[in-house]
């Protein structure tokens, strides 16, 4: 899979609504996995998104979630850059320099869905999110 630079959207709750309306503007194909999904069933979240993927036929791409428990949502500010793929050593170099010099708020490790994944924010303030998934056999 070729690595992918699209915007990924925090929601304050609404998320499943918002991607279904984006899916009607845009088209293509939605997944939807809720937290419950990923191991926090039981919980007063758990049918909230963890992680939507909007893929329109167009080639735009799409990601959201609504904002975790413990993390405050922040309208107007709601967003972050997305980089995901399967190539590590491409992904990992790009993490590299994005959080040298910024702030990392979520260490570039095994995640509970299996991917590797890091949060930071850049020098320049932008907030940055990388996905690397086990490659495609």
């Amino acid at each position: 899979m070729a690595s992918r630079l699209n915007p990924y959207i925090s929601f304050d709750g609404d998320a499943r609504q918002a991607m279904e309306f984006y899916k009607e503007v845009f088209g293509g194909d939605l997944s939807l996995n809720t937290f419950g999904e990923s191991g926090q069933q039981g919980t007063p979240h758990a049918d909230k998104i963890m992680h939507a993927l909007l893929e329109a036929p167009n080639g735009f791409t799409l990601t959201a979630s609504d904002t975790p428990p413990g993390m405050q949502h922040s309208t107007g500010t709601n967003f972050s850059v997305s980089l995901s793929g399967d190539d590590e050593t491409e992904l990992r170099g790009y993490w590299d320099k994005l959080s040298a010099g910024g702030t990392v708020a979520v260490p570039m490790e095994k995640q509970m869905w299996g991917d590797v994944f890091g949060m930071c924010t850049d020098r320049f303030g932008i907030p940055w999110m990388v996905n690397i998934s086990e490659p495609a056999s």
